[in-house]
C-alpha cells in the first residue's frame, strides 16, 4: 500500500528572494532523506508561499524493503587460531552481527580469505521513521537567519505552525515548542485556521482559504491576469521575468490591478521611472502598442478584487511620492556642470591601495589613449574616446544614480547630452559598462568598446595587483565577468590586438604609476593565467573540445579572434582522415624537439637527401606561412604548414635522429626545434587526441 505524506512549515513572511533556494533545498533534502531511510516513493513536490514551505510525498510505501546483507569480518588467519578454533575476533564479529560462529563462511577478496556472514534486516514501518523528518526541516540553510523570543534556533523567520501527516494521521514531533498537527492557516486576511483532513488534500484545502500553494500555478495565474488586462486596455505590460518571480513570492492569492500617474512625470527619463516603479513598488510599467511609456502601472494585490479601486488609488498616492523624488533628482542633477561633478570624484575612495575614483578615471583615460593609438583611430575619434573616458564616471555623484545604482552609465549618457557633449561621447558613457551580465549586450560603438575595455582592464589588473584575485565562487568585484566582456568585445570588433600585449602594456603602466603591491613576474603570471582560464571558458562555450582548447592556448591567447578561428579549424580537421598524416608528422616534430637545446642548423652536417629536402622545404614554406599568420589567415597558414608533412615523414623514415654521433644528433634536433617554433606558433598539436577520432 502506498501513502501520501505532507510536511508544512508555517512561518512569518519570508523575503521573496530567498524562497526559491529554500524550496529547492527542502525538496532535494527530502528526496535524500527518503533514499537514506530506504523509503520507496513515487514523487516529491514542493510548495511555497510567503508564509509557508511545504513538501508532499506521493506513493510512499508502508515499510522499508527487507534486506539480506553480507557482512565482512576478519581475515582467515585472524579468525582461526593455530589449532583451527574460532578466535575471539571471529566470535566477536559473529555476535556483533547477531549471528553464531556456525554462520561464518570464508570468501576471497583480492587474494585473501575473509570471514563473512549473511544477515537478514527486516524493514521498519514508514510511520516509525517519519518523526526523523524533523532533521530535514532543521537542515535548511538561508543567506540570513534570525532568532526569536528566548529560543536558540536560527531560521529564516519564526516558525509559527507545522503540519505533518501520513494519510490522515499526524506525525508527532516538535521544534522549539511548536508541535506538528493537521491545522494550517489560510490567507492572512481572507482565510482562517483550517484542518487538513488528508495529506493528499493540501492544495485543495488551502485553495478554499484563498491560498494558491503551488508557486508555478500562482505565477501562471498572475501572467494570465496580466494578459487579460493587456487585451482589455490595449497595453503592452513590461513583464520582467525577475519581477514576475518576485511578485509571485510576495502574494498567496494574486489579484492584478492597474493605476495611473500624472503624465508630467514622463519628462523624466523612462529608465528612471521604470526603475522607480519596479525597485520601490514592484509595479509593472506599461507601454503603448507603439512602444511609448504610458502614465500607467500594473500591480499585484495579495488578496481578491474586493475594493480594488480603493487599493489602486492608495498605490497611486504612494507612486506619486516616488516619482516626485525621481523628478527632483533629475532636475537637481542638471545643475552645475560635469567638471564640478568630476571634482567630487576626488573625494570618493575607489580602493584604498588604488586611490580615489578620480585616480581610476585618470588611469582609464590613459589606457584609452593607448588603445586608441594602437587601433589607429583617426584624430577626431581619439579625442572623443579620451573625453568619454575622462567623464565616464561623473554620473556616480548624481542623486539619481545614488538612489538607483543600476542606472549608472544610463543616466550618464542622458546627462552628457543635456550638458552638450558629443553624441558619440554620451553613448560611450553608457556603453563602457557593457556587457553588464555574462551574456549581456556589447557596446555598439568603437569608442564605447575602447573605454569599456580600458575600464575593465584597470579594474581587473588593479584588483589582482592588490591581492583580490577571485577564489572559488567568490568574485565580489565581478572580475571574471569583466574579463569575459573584454574577450567578447575583442571578438565582436575583430581587433587585431594580442591579449598578452594588451595586458603587459597596462601592467607596465601600473609600475610606472607605482601602484601594485605584487611582484612584477608574479602579477604578470597571475593576470595572464586569469585571462587564459576565461578564454578557455569562452572557447568551450563555442563547442570547442577541451584538448583543442589546450592546443590553441598553449602559447597564450594572442589575437583572440584568430585563436577562435584556429580552434574551429582544428575541430573540423580532426574529423578529416586526410589530415591525420599531417598531424602525426607535426606532432612527432614537437615531441622530439623537446630534447633540443638549440635552433642552430648546420647544413654541412646533413648526411642524406631527406635532411636536405626537409630543410629546403621549410625554408620555402616558412616565409609564406609566417606572412599568412601575420595576415590572420589561419586556414591558408595551416595549408602552407601542411606542406612539411611529407618531407617530415621521409626524414623520420630515412634518418636516425638520436644517433651516437653527438654532432649529427644535435644538428638534427636543432632542425626539428626550428620547425617546432613555427608549428607552436599555430598550436600545440600534441595536446589534441587525434587517434580516438579516426
Amino acid at each position: 500500500m502506498s501513502n501520501s505524506i505532507l510536511f508544512e512549515i508555517g512561518l512569518e513572511e519570508m523575503p521573496a528572494r530567498f524562497i526559491d533556494d529554500a524550496l529547492d533545498q527542502l525538496v532535494n533534502n527530502t528526496k535524500k532523506w527518503l533514499e537514506d531511510n530506504r523509503i520507496p516513493y513515487q514523487s516529491v513536490k514542493g510548495f511555497s508561499t510567503p508564509r509557508r514551505l511545504a513538501v508532499g510525498i506521493s506513493g510512499a510505501e508502508n515499510k522499508q524493503p527487507d534486506l539480506e546483507e553480507e557482512a565482512k569480518g576478519p581475515a582467515r588467519k585472524v579468525a582461526v587460531d593455530e589449532n583451527g578454533s574460532w578466535s575471539k575476533a571471529a566470535i566477536g564479529f559473529s555476535k556483533g552481527q547477531g549471528k553464531d560462529v556456525e554462520d561464518i563462511y570464508f570468501k576471497e577478496v583480492k587474494g585473501v580469505d575473509y570471514a563473512h556472514v549473511k544477515k537478514f534486516v527486516q524493514g521498519k514501518p514508514t510511520k516509525e521513521l517519519l518523526t526523523g523528518f524533523k532533521e530535514v526541516i532543521l537542515s535548511l540553510n538561508f543567506p540570513k537567519n534570525m532568532r526569536w523570543a528566548d529560543l536558540n534556533l536560527r531560521y529564516i523567520r519564526p516558525i509559527r505552525w507545522m503540519v505533518a501527516l501520513i494519510e490522515d494521521e499526524i506525525i508527532p514531533f516538535k521544534i522549539e515548542g511548536v508541535s506538528t498537527g493537521n491545522k494550517t492557516y489560510g490567507h492572512r486576511f481572507l482565510g482562517e485556521l483550517t484542518t487538513i483532513d488528508h495529506a493528499s488534500q493540501y492544495e485543495e484545502t488551502l485553495s478554499k482559504q484563498f491560498v494558491i500553494a503551488d508557486g508555478d500555478k500562482r505565477k501562471a495565474e498572475i501572467a494570465e491576469q496580466l494578459r487579460k488586462l493587456e487585451k482589455e486596455k490595449g497595453w503592452n505590460i513590461i513583464q520582467d521575468p525577475e519581477l514576475l518571480k518576485e511578485v509571485t513570492h510576495l502574494v498567496e492569492y494574486p489579484a492584478v490591478f492597474s493605476g495611473s500617474f500624472s503624465d508630467e512625470f514622463l519628462n523624466v527619463p523612462e529608465e528612471a521611472l521604470i526603475m522607480s516603479m519596479k525597485e520601490h513598488q514592484r509595479y509593472f510599467p506599461v507601454r503603448s502598442a507603439d512602444g511609448e511609456l504610458l502614465p500607467n502601472f500594473v500591480a499585484v494585490r495579495n488578496g481578491d478584487d474586493r475594493h480594488i479601486d480603493t487599493v489602486a488609488r492608495g498605490n497611486e498616492k504612494v507612486l506619486k511620492a516616488r516619482l516626485s523624488d525621481a523628478q527632483f533628482f533629475y532636475n537637481e542633477d542638471q545643475k552645475g556642470s560635469i567638471d564640478k561633478k568630476l571634482e567630487k570624484l576626488k573625494r570618493m575612495v575607489y580602493q584604498v591601495e588604488l586611490g580615489t575614483l578620480a585616480d581610476k578615471v585618470d588611469r582609464v583615460k590613459n589606457i584609452t589613449g593607448y588603445l586608441s593609438e594602437k587601433l589607429s583611430l583617426d584624430e577626431g575619434q581619439q579625442v572623443q574616446a579620451v573625453r568619454a573616458a575622462e567623464i565616464c564616471k561623473f554620473d556616480l555623484v548624481t542623486q539619481m544614480v545614488d538612489e538607483f545604482s543600476d542606472l549608472q552609465g544610463i543616466m550618464g549618457e542622458k546627462y552628457a547630452r543635456l550638458f552638450g557633449e558629443d553624441e558619440e561621447v554620451a553613448a560611450a558613457i553608457k556603453e563602457h559598462y557593457m556587457p553588464r551580465s555574462a551574456n549581456g549586450d556589447l557596446p555598439e560603438s568603437t569608442i564605447g568598446a575602447i573605454v569599456s575595455v580600458a575600464d575593465k582592464l584597470d579594474t581587473i589588473i588593479g584588483s589582482i595587483a592588490i591581492g583580490n584575485l577571485p577564489t572559488g565562487s567568490q568574485d565580489p568585484y565581478g572580475l571574471r565577468r569583466q574579463s569575459l566582456g573584454i574577450l567578447q568585445i575583442l571578438k565582436e570588433f575583430e581587433w587585431s590586438v594580442s591579449v598578452e600585449d594588451l595586458l603587459d602594456a597596462v601592467i607596465e603602466r601600473y609600475y610606472e604609476w607605482k601602484l601594485p603591491t605584487a611582484e612584477r613576474d608574479e602579477l604578470t603570471l597571475s593576470v595572464h593565467d586569469f585571462f587564459r582560464t576565461r578564454a578557455a571558458y569562452l572557447l568551450k562555450d563555442e563547442k570547442i573540445a577541451p584538448d583543442v582548447v589546450d592546443a590553441v592556448l598553449a602559447k597564450g591567447i594572442q589575437v583572440y579572434k584568430v585563436t577562435l578561428e584556429k580552434a574551429e579549424l582544428l575541430m573540423n580537421k580532426r574529423n578529416e582522415e586526410s589530415f591525420k598524416p599531417v598531424h602525426e608528422a607535426l606532432g612527432r616534430v614537437l615531441n622530439l624537439a623537446k630534447k633540443a637545446d638549440s635552433t642552430q642548423v648546420n647544413e654541412t652536417l646533413f648526411e642524406n637527401a631527406s635532411e636536405e629536402k626537409l630543410y629546403k622545404t621549410y625554408c620555402e614554406v616558412q616565409p609564406a606561412y609566417r606572412k599568412l599568420l601575420e595576415e590572420e589567415n589561419p586556414q591558408k597558414a595551416l595549408e602552407e604548414l601542411s606542406k612539411l608533412a611529407q618531407p617530415i615523414h621521409s626524414f623520420f623514415d630515412q634518418t636516425m635522429v638520436m644517433t651516437e654521433d653527438e654532432k649529427l644528433k644535435q644538428n638534427r634536433l636543432a632542425l626539428l626545434n626550428t620547425l617546432s617554433a613555427d608549428i607552436l606558433a599555430f598550436a600545440d598539436l600534441t595536446s589534441i587526441e587525434w587517434k580516438q577520432q579516426f
